[in-house]
């Protein structure tokens, strides 16, 4: 990786970029048998070329300056044709090997990927661009291919290749020889000069491709919402804005890769015609013979080759490198620290078992200001707390600390008298059902989607479900009903729809602890009291935490708690609260004023 370590005078940039080249070769060693196989395979093709090479040199001499008949070069003939079959095989060989341990990478970093976004949690998916986390993980590693199944090998290549053919050639001239010695590094050289502008056009290419993916794929899924506002012209022009950016990065890349092939190639090029003009003067005065003459100048652009393709593929595969920055950079995103035991929430009594935030707070940036700050306050087993709040008051956060998204950065959450992070995540949620504002739908049936909540569900189990979210008219209007496909994210299905299905998921799971974040939201006054009767019906025996800013929701909690600016600023019943200047009671009042209207 000699001339990477060149590419910056800056000693910031340049300590940067050679982190990142031996992270990348560090997933090399992780599976290197197929590279080495690559290497040496190509080490024997360019021998086979230097026996081609021999033996046509031999053939010509042997028929044009020594008139012998086609007899006396047959086996010359079988030989090169050997030599040929056996060049083609190792070659293709190694590009096999090759892409064999690219595809081996590919899926190591998929897994990694993968396995990082899940241990991070809906938190950070939610938090992130859907359109920039897509193009990290398929187009990002996929560009990773040309870096690991071509530029990889040929830097090995083109130091054993021309080295090789230098072992030939100066036994058989000495002067050839020197003078391909002087002339090879002008190539790495010139890799160097214009290395520096091919990455940093290459950075800034990729960092423009995300934005743009990101910012069209939310101007998709936000078509409707736009439509709706008048706003879609507006964002029309800025996609049409950040395309031209992405068309501008695009040319400068391209710019910057023809002039570096221009100049390998004139290099190549004024090398091999001073090798062929100093022959050809020393040929006429008959200092040289013509056989080794001829053998060297047919060698000579198979030196200069493996340079010139290790500019070329050093340029197919930087746009790789500018997505394994962003795929590093994933992968050493901080996660929540976990003290996990081999306890179960299984061994404790839900009905029993009180769940207690102790102080906790939590920040989402490092010093910025607390989006929960001094969280105290229990979830009393087999009771509905209520949480209200203005938007932006911490509920949320207040949730995904339940959930264990997010950790306390602060305090802690305890269940009876355990820390929740004694406990495994995934073994936490197994007894968690959770009924989020906006409920994700996979491009599945209905009948997949409801049982992702329990894939072992039984058929009645189902139905219940199904008849106790208020689901049964509408699948019932369905021609295919259960079997019916909802697109991707619910896409075919109304708001409401989408969360009586979400809600039919918790009756299917019947988790001791449940969590509904506004779960009548999409719903009009009438469904909302057969809602409201379900939810009951639910609730009843369960720990229940509810997130509602209608309060016809909330007034029948055993207890409600107040948020606002990140601290709980009341707490009690319906009634004690209307008893209290604050919040509630002015919240109360709007709701009442709205309905009368």
């Amino acid at each position: 990786m000699f001339h990477i370590v060149l590419l910056s005078s800056d000693k910031r940039i340049q300590n940067q970029t050679m982190n990142l080249d031996l992270r990348l070769l560090r997933l090399v060693k992780q599976h290197p048998l197929p590279f080495i196989a690559s290497v040496v395979l190509g080490t024997l093709g360019g021998i086979m070329l230097i026996g081609q090479a021999s033996l046509l040199s031999r053939i010509i001499d042997t028929i044009f300056l020594k008139d012998a008949g086609l007899q006396d070069i047959l086996q010359f003939l079988a030989l090169f044709a050997l030599f040929s079959i056996l060049r083609a095989a190792f070659n293709w060989t190694s590009e096999s090997e090759a892409n064999r341990g690219t595809l081996k990478i590919k899926q190591q970093l998929h897994e990694k990927v993968f396995d990082k976004i899940a241990s991070l949690g809906p938190f950070y998916a939610g938090s992130t661009q859907s359109g920039k986390l897509s193009v990290k993980i398929l187009k990002g590693i996929e560009s990773l291919d040309p870096y690991f199944s071509q530029y990889i090998p040929q830097l090995a290549l083109s130091l054993l290749l021309p080295l090789t053919i230098l072992v030939v050639v100066f036994p058989a001239d000495t002067i050839s020889g020197f003078i391909l010695l002087a002339t090879a590094p002008l190539i790495p050289l010139f890799m160097i000069l214009i290395g520096k502008a091919a990455r940093k056009a290459t950075a800034k290419q990729w960092q423009t491709l995300s934005r743009m993916s990101g910012n069209f794929l939310d101007v998709l899924q936000g078509l409707t919402t736009l439509k709706l506002f008048g706003r879609s012209r507006d964002r029309t022009r800025s996609i049409s804005e950040i395309s031209e950016a992405f068309r501008h990065s695009t040319m400068k890349v391209l710019k910057v890769a023809f002039l570096s092939s221009l100049a390998l190639e004139l290099v190549g090029t004024i090398s091999t015609a001073i090798i062929a003009v100093e022959i050809g003067l020393r040929l006429w005065a008959g200092s040289i013979a013509f056989e080794s003459a001829f053998f060297i100048l047919l060698l000579t652009p198979d030196f200069y080759h493996p340079l010139r393709q290790l500019g070329t593929k050093f340029h197919t595969g930087m746009e790789g490198v500018s997505a394994a920055n962003d795929i590093f950079n994933l992968l050493e995103q901080p996660e929540p620290k976990r003290k996990t035991t081999a306890i179960s929430p299984q061994a404790h009594r839900f009905s029993e078992t009180p769940i207690l935030f102790d102080n906790a707070g939590f920040s989402y940036t490092a010093q910025g200001s607390y989006a929960l700050k001094h969280i105290s306050c229990t979830l009393e087993p087999g009771c509905t707390t209520a949480i209200t709040g203005p938007s932006g008051a911490g509920k949320t956060t207040f949730i995904h600390m339940l959930l264990r998204f997010i950790e306390p950065q602060e305090g802690a959450v305890m269940f009876g008298n355990l820390n929740l992070q004694s406990f495994d995540r995934d073994e936490w949620l197994r007894w968690i059902s959770w009924v989020p504002q906006h409920p994700y739908l996979f491009n599945a049936t209905l009948r997949e989607n409801l049982l992702l909540a329990d894939k072992d569900a039984s058929e009645d189990k189902l139905m219940h479900a199904i008849e106790y979210s208020c689901l049964s008219p509408f699948i019932h209007s369905l021609p295919h009903g259960l079997e019916t496909q909802i697109g991707e994210q619910g896409a075919r299905i109304s708001g409401g729809e989408a969360q009586r299905l979400s809600l039919a998921r918790a009756f299917i799971k019947d988790a001791p602890i449940l969590v509904l974040d506004e779960p009548t939201s999409h719903t009009d006054p009438g469904l909302e009291k057969e809602l409201l009767e379900s939810m009951n019906r639910l609730i009843r025996g369960k720990t229940a935490v509810l997130i509602a800013h209608r309060l016809s929701t909330v007034k029948d909690a055993d207890h409600i708690l107040v948020f606002d600016k990140g601290r709980i600023v009341q707490s009690g019943s319906h009634m004690s609260l209307m008893e209290q200047e604050g919040f509630y009671r002015n919240s109360l009042h709007s709701y009442q004023e709205d309905m009368a209207t």
